[in-house]
């Protein structure tokens, strides 16, 4: 058996303190003040006693970081002087869809390395819009056996980048006839990329790098960000170059394992160009998500392309669309594309924008990508509030900026990926599936609303109409 993979974990201390959910405003004039033990001394979750970076400027209200919100400290003062609000300040992060809860889950995350567990358990609605409207199958749950994240089963979470030979030929003293192919295998089924539409500079770049090296995956990286201090993680880093600018980065081409070309009507010779400068390079189309996304993954699977990577905006939707679907519907079009077309085994499909949370990459993965891209959570582990107040050029609440330590930043990153990675496993635990690959396209092991709506109540009320459609 191959050695389990690891990713290490070491709590990365918040530098500025948290934006806290609730806030415990105390009427401490009403204080008995000869409690045997108070009540913030018995929290079982120690958030009084490492309220973190706050404890020596405690004022009223008191806003608490990482409060499981079981509400034990308000029930059990024999005064009853505790009462629990939410931080207004707390309502003020991110937006739609990048959610207050969702950043704050991310902190931690990034924080401890640790999987977010609520005290009062998940309190939102059961059903909502894009991945919230699936669920995965747990059946397999009880079983006590299914525990891969302590041990006792052995659970595979690699992905190939590179492309298949598929099916095999051989000669007929048996010797293999089909060319062998590069192989290029990652454990993790995520590759990093920095959102370009946010804050980048020379640290949160080298934080990026040093975390994808740990991790043993790649950072996809603009060729104007690359600098001495990235050499030591070449073997890490994917450029994204263009049509237009790829003869010009001969020399980052020659030392990456992986190149990454954005989609041109020109792409085929630029493919065989970049063939001749190393051969062996395992190259990545990146591709918009529009209505064409489908076809032109069926017309590149027949080039010397080994994986596809489409991109959606920020919130996970379909780009230049007056009605955008979501990231999985159309990754479930995608790939029932390439499937009818005999040629899903051939090639690699990886899915940017919109991944936010563990659980969106195991369900993106169902649907019928091999990986996903991660790109804004790695600033929100840098403890940004996706305010966007640098896209006006102002200055960054949380600053981040130069003076950074990469160390410590790469750290949250690698806690971050590591909660991320702990989660998969779970899910796949829980559904009896011991290899990631295996997860691919399994929608048999999922329930998505729009289904289970129109097979209960469609035959009663008919097709949901969609306001704005006809």
């Amino acid at each position: 058996m191959p050695k389990k993979y690891h990713i290490p974990i070491k709590t990365a201390t918040p530098r500025h303190h948290p934006i806290g959910k609730y806030a415990t405003v105390e009427f401490r004039e009403d204080c008995a003040g000869s409690c045997r033990e108070c009540v913030k001394k018995k929290c079982i979750y120690g958030i009084f006693k490492e309220n973190y970076l706050h404890m020596s400027t405690m004022g009223e209200p008191e806003y608490l970081y990482a409060c499981h919100s079981c509400f034990r400290c308000v029930q059990e003062c024999t005064r009853g002087i505790f009462s629990r609000v939410i931080n207004p300040e707390y309502r003020t992060l991110g937006d739609e869809y990048w959610r207050p809860d969702l950043i704050h889950m991310l902190w931690y995350q990034a924080h401890t390395g640790k999987i977010p567990v609520s005290g009062a358990g998940y309190r939102g609605p059961f059903v909502a819009a894009g991945f919230d409207s699936m669920w995965t199958d747990m059946s397999e749950i009880v079983r006590p056996t299914r525990d891969g994240i302590h041990g006792r089963e052995y659970i595979n979470t690699c992905f190939e980048m590179s492309r298949r030979i598929s099916p095999l030929k051989f000669n007929d003293d048996m010797s293999l006839a089909s060319e062998v192919l590069p192989i290029l295998e990652i454990p993790i089924p995520l590759i990093l990329q920095l959102p370009d539409n946010l804050i980048i500079n020379p640290p949160i770049v080298e934080s990026a790098a040093k975390a994808a090296q740990v991790l043993d995956t790649f950072l996809i990286i603009r060729p104007e960000d690359y600098s001495d201090t990235l050499l030591p993680y070449a073997r890490n880093l994917i450029p994204s170059l263009t049509c237009a600018n790829a003869m010009n980065h001969e020399t980052l081409i020659q030392q990456s394992r992986a190149v990454e070309l954005a989609f041109d009507n020109d792409i085929q010779d630029t493919v065989h160009n970049i063939r001749k400068i190393k051969s062996d390079i395992i190259l990545m189309i990146r591709i918009p998500l529009d209505v064409d996304a489908a076809s032109r993954a069926l017309e590149l699977s027949a080039l010397e392309v080994d994986t596809l990577h489409f991109y959606a905006d920020d919130h996970g939707n379909e780009l230049n669309s007056e009605h955008p679907r979501f990231l999985k519907e159309m990754i479930r079009e995608i790939h029932l594309k390439l499937v009818n077309g005999f040629v899903r085994q051939k090639i690699n499909l990886i899915f940017s924008g919109g991944i936010a949370m563990a659980e969106h990459m195991a369900k993106a993965i169902i649907c019928g990508a091999d990986g996903v891209i991660v790109d804004i959570p790695l600033l929100i582990a840098l403890e940004c509030r996706l305010c966007y107040r640098c896209r006006k050029d102002l200055p960054c609440p949380a600053k981040i900026d130069n003076t950074i330590d990469p160390l410590w930043s790469s750290q949250r990153m690698i806690n971050l990926m590591g909660a991320w990675h702990n989660q998969l496993i779970e899910v796949m635990g829980a559904m009896g599936i011991r290899e990631a690959r295996r997860l691919r396209g399994e929608v048999g092991r999922s329930m998505w609303f729009e289904d289970l709506e129109m097979e209960s109540f469609g035959p009663i009320f008919g097709k949901r109409k969609i306001a704005g459609l006809k």
